[in-house]
């Protein structure tokens, strides 16, 4: 059995693997030139924790973890309003659960997909024909491949979707925000090491977060409306140009950063993930978006499940792909519905607003408080 499958990002080597594991053949075309990497920090447990041991990755993974000791909230002009310590984070996180960047993730699927896969960099969609027996392909390199199966895996904006199951725009829910994400290229010495700093204020946040080993993540999102109607990553000046801390020198990092990642926030609510012998996976196919924080699990717990149903129906597409959408769907669409409910406390407008959203938390941080969180802790450990 041959597998397309159309983006090396974590959804698409995950499925690599996994049906490498399964005894497919796979060929991964990705639109970048290289591997990416960076990203922002992910939460990593669920159904991605069990996919990943299942896999034989999740040590790998979990020597690329980092851990947040601090997180300190801000006001607009930098100065400190409250913390939560790292047992009190902890806490928060779900049993297995660990912090990753989303690029570290992804390393470790290539490392191990990469042994037998071929992926093409700097190679996408362009058309896809289907019967009963075979999917073709027309790659932008000029080649027709055949297969068994094509799993588009190309992300919000797939080029996969568009072609088999119709237009961005009858699927995309879009959540009135925008993102962006870099790495900037030393840690600054604001921001000790295993510390993230945050500041929320008129319907925009800004966290930078130490990630280990030296590396460091600057985060910006706000309200679509804040900005340009025509969005560009110019904006982010505009925006955050009055708050303090270290926002401005992540601005001025912009301009010299290898890769900036900037979008809008958008779920894709698709009524069916297969159309034949295509099946759409990650964010190409329900992308809960970061209000829900658990993409990359998704992710990876979903190419597990995916080539565990192809494994129980050997032979039988149709049969393997109605399976498994019928054991996922319903977890995708719970984070999507949390996802619209975070929605609305995510960036308050209102300093009102503000304080209701970071009660808990307060609170959290407060000595009785967080000694019996912490001691719950250590009993659960």
């Amino acid at each position: 059995m041959r597998a397309i499958i159309i983006g090396a990002g974590i959804a698409g080597l995950a499925a690599a693997l996994r049906l490498e594991q399964a005894g497919w053949d796979v060929l991964v075309a990705e639109r970048a030139p290289e591997r990416r990497g960076g990203g922002y920090g992910v939460t990593f447990g669920g159904i991605g924790h069990d996919g990943a041991e299942r896999m034989g990755i999740l040590p790998a993974l979990r020597r690329r973890a980092f851990v947040t000791r601090e997180l300190v909230y801000r006001r607009p002009d930098g100065e400190p309003r409250f913390t939560l310590g790292g047992q009190v984070i902890a806490a928060t996180m779900g049993t297995g659960s660990f912090n990753i960047l989303r690029g570290d993730i992804e390393a470790v699927l290539y490392e191990a997909a990469g042994e037998s896969a071929e992926i093409r960099f700097g190679t996408t969609l362009t058309a896809v024909d289907q019967d009963d027996e075979t999917v073709r392909v027309t790659l932008s390199d000029g080649t027709v491949e055949h297969a068994d199966l094509l799993i588009g895996a190309d992300g919000l904006h797939s080029a996969t979707r568009a072609l088999v199951f119709g237009p961005e725009e009858d699927y995309r829910l879009d959540m009135g925000h925008r993102v962006a994400v870099y790495m900037p290229g030393e840690r600054p010495a604001g921001l000790p090491e295993g510390t993230t700093g945050t500041i929320s204020a008129g319907g925009r946040t800004f966290a930078m977060m130490s990630v280990g080993d030296g590396r460091t993540a600057a985060f910006f999102g706000y309200r679509s409306d804040l900005g340009r109607p025509q969005r560009s990553p110019e904006e982010l000046h505009e925006v955050y140009g009055d708050m303090g801390w270290l926002v401005p020198q992540a601005l001025e990092g912009l301009g010299n950063a290898d890769s900036v990642y900037f979008d809008t926030i958008s779920q894709m609510v698709v009524d069916r993930w297969s159309h034949g012998r295509v099946v759409l996976l990650g964010d190409a196919a329900w992308c809960v978006t970061l209000f829900a924080g658990y993409g990359s699990s998704l992710a990876v717990g979903g190419a597990d499940l995916l080539g565990a149903a192809l494994e129980r129906h050997p032979g039988d597409v149709a049969a393997a792909l109605a399976e498994w959408e019928a054991r996922l769907r319903p977890e995708a669409e719970k984070k999507q519905r949390l996802g619209r409910r975070v929605k609305g406390v995510y960036a308050p407008r209102s300093r009102v607003a503000l304080e209701l959203t970071q009660l808990p938390l307060r609170l959290s941080s407060w000595g009785p408080v967080r000694r019996m969180v912490e001691r719950r802790f250590q009993l659960r450990g």
